[in-house]
């Protein structure tokens, strides 16, 4: 049986973003009957994952985790380049794929896949540290050249690989990301409440945004364009997320603007809370400068919740006619139109029942599919 490993570290150390994003991809793969034996591939885990069993079990999956954690795989094969393959760890395979931008030494000729979710640190350098963006540039571009083939978010990542790094179109394939099917109105008030007390939310209605706190997030714009609002009505904001980098002055920007107990950072949330906040939300505010996919976007769709998106980069892919779109860059408009979602009914019915449509065409049974595709074509006959 044909051995295909695929590099999950994110899955295991990592709970939101590409982690989610890997965990949800492999959990469909693994439902899909096909003749493959996957090598699910991890550095060391940490002592305390953040978030459980994050790894599917069945007869035709293996996990093999390196002796060593991330950081030290990290400094061994992509500071100091050691041509240590990664089947030291997961034994002989006949495809390996990573799904986090960087693509470890791989022995022999076996064809190799590689996911870039996005280029944000080639469009907005400023966003990171000096020493991630150091790190980026040298790695992701390194491991793009020796990948047989890449995997792209979205058209709006595809097209910056070939216009920034001038990758050939045929060497890369859009593949979108899905909603689990989870992301469904919760229906059980009670369930909305446990939540509402486990995040200390309060009994008022809330405007909600998910991901983590870095500043290509634009939440301090959110903030600014929400404090008119404060005064005015009686939602609070919260955004949910755990903390990346750069964040302080995000975190400033609620005493600079007054609106402390109005504004809060509410920090990461469990997977299994996230449907009844979603669903607790009288609106969901996506205000990304940036984005390789935007998956909070279905899922708040999903949950049955107006959407208001920027309309920068991939999230019109995203949300087509689903949300309201806005320049990231224009506060006053972000302001009226939160104003007028939350006080127009009819408008808002309207966004709820396109959200569902819209999420119902992104299902990770659909990318696993796709990718099953894409992995046969680089296997034997």
């Amino acid at each position: 049986m044909t051995r295909i490993g695929i590099d999950v570290t994110s899955a295991v150390v990592q709970g939101a973003g590409i982690g989610r994003y890997t965990r949800e991809l492999v959990r469909a793969l693994a439902r899909e009957a096909e003749p493959y034996q996957y090598v699910l591939f991890s550095a060391k885990p940490p002592a305390v994952l953040p978030v459980a069993n994050p790894l599917p079990v069945g007869a035709h999956i293996r996990h093999r985790a390196a002796p060593l954690d991330e950081r030290w795989l990290y400094r061994l094969w992509y500071r100091l380049r050691l041509p240590l393959p990664v089947q030291w760890v997961t034994g002989e395979l006949g495809l390996f794929h990573s799904p986090d931008f960087v693509l470890p030494p791989v022995r022999g000729n076996v064809p190799t896949l590689l996911t870039v979710h996005d280029l944000s640190f080639a469009h907005y350098p400023h966003v990171f540290t000096p020493a991630l963006i150091n790190y980026l540039n040298t790695v992701v571009p390194w491991s793009v050249a020796r990948a047989t083939h890449i995997l792209a978010d979205s058209e709006a990542t595809k097209q910056d690989l070939v216009r920034i790094w001038h990758v050939p179109e045929a060497k890369i394939t859009v593949l979108y990301s899905g909603v689990d099917g989870r992301f469904r109105p919760v229906q059980s008030p009670d369930e909305i409440t446990a939540v509402r007390a486990k995040y200390d939310l309060g009994e008022q209605p809330y405007i909600v945004s998910v991901g983590t706190i870095q500043p290509r997030k634009n939440y301090q714009m959110l903030i600014r364009a929400f404090a008119p609002l404060a005064a005015e009505l009686p939602h609070n904001l919260f955004i949910a997320g755990g903390k990346g980098w750069l964040y302080e002055e995000m975190m400033a920007e609620i005493e600079r603007q007054g609106v402390n107990g109005r504004v809060r950072f509410i920090g990461f949330v469990d997977d299994d809370d996230l449907p009844a906040l979603y669903s607790g939300a009288s609106l969901f505010a996506f205000p990304s400068l940036y984005e390789g996919f935007g998956l909070p976007l279905l899922e708040a769709m999903g949950c049955g919740v107006p959407v208001l998106t920027s309309n920068a980069s991939s999230l019109p892919e995203v949300a087509g006619e689903a949300a309201v779109q806005l320049s990231p860059h224009d506060e006053t408009a972000w302001t009226a139109t939160m104003r007028s979602l939350l006080q127009d009914p009819a408008q808002r019915t309207r966004l709820v029942a396109a959200g569902f449509r819209q999420a119902r065409q992104f299902t990770w049974q659909k990318s696993a599919q796709q990718l099953l595709q894409i992995y046969k074509r680089f296997l034997p006959a």
